[in-house]
């Protein structure tokens, strides 16, 4: 079976001896990661505000 990377889109066969599936290189795998840090990947949701105290927090004062 083959899939493709998700970054450049090259077909990679899911085994063991692709160490980076499923993404074809390590170089890849960094951009995608880059991605998340950068935020340009999200998973949908409800916004969350850091900055007011969490529930369990208000209970303890």
């Amino acid at each position: 079976m083959t899939v493709s990377c998700p970054n450049c889109g090259a077909e990679v066969p899911w085994t063991d001896a692709s160490e980076y599936r499923p993404f074809c290189s390590k170089r890849c795998r960094l951009i995608d990661l880059g991605q998340w840090f950068e935020e340009s990947h999200r998973i949908p949701g409800e916004p969350v505000d850091l900055e007011s105290p969490d529930e369990t927090e208000r209970d303890q004062d």
